[in-house]
């Protein structure tokens, strides 16, 4: 489900309409009548790891949510990028509030379109440099699991599930590539 467009405008407060902008824009906007502002309603990106630990990479640590949605299941550090941050800092930071933990970014992984929700999910790899965790206060426990011991039915969305999924089949496989695709 899309987020609603604004009601009123970010510049000057006053009611907006949905119509064409008159700059030739094709699509349905939230147009200021008073300042003319246009107002674009743009994807979010969620910026995350998946954090590795072991010799081989055998261990992934997944977080177990303090907060909705979906309070109480697990999954990879993530969450909003925020402005002013790439997505490698953005993940780098989520990484660090949600698991506290010590680690050294690699490459992008996975990028999924989530178009229904208008979001975009962007995670990187990283390898931990330490077996213990300090967990932000969006995070219940932090912990490392081999793909075996990963709680399935519990992950927290599909995004992370799909991002695991490549990962260990990636890790049999012996090399890690780069994976997008849409998630309907």
């Amino acid at each position: 489900m899309l987020r609603p467009p604004p009601k009123h405008c970010r510049n000057c407060g006053t009611a907006v309409e949905m119509r064409l902008p008159d700059d030739g824009d094709t699509k349905l906007r939230a147009v200021c009548p008073a300042c003319h502002t246009v107002h674009y309603e743009n994807p979010l990106n969620v910026v995350g790891t998946v954090p590795v630990w072991g010799d081989t990479g055998q261990y992934v640590l997944l977080c177990k949510r303090n907060i909705e949605p979906r309070w109480g299941k697990w999954t990879l550090p993530a969450g909003f990028m925020e402005l002013g941050e790439t997505t490698a800092e953005g993940a780098a930071r989520e990484t660090t509030e949600e698991a506290g933990a010590q680690f050294e970014m690699g490459e992008i992984f996975t990028l999924m379109n989530v178009a229904r929700v208008g979001q975009v999910h962007v995670y990187y790899r990283a390898r931990l440099l330490s077996d213990q965790f300090d967990p932000g206060h969006e995070t219940i426990e932090a912990r490392l699991f081999t793909e075996d011991q990963i709680p399935w039915d519990d992950i927290a969305f599909r995004t992370v599930k799909e991002t695991l999924e490549h990962y260990f089949a990636d890790r049999r496989a012996g090399r890690f590539g780069f994976h997008a695709f849409d998630i309907a």
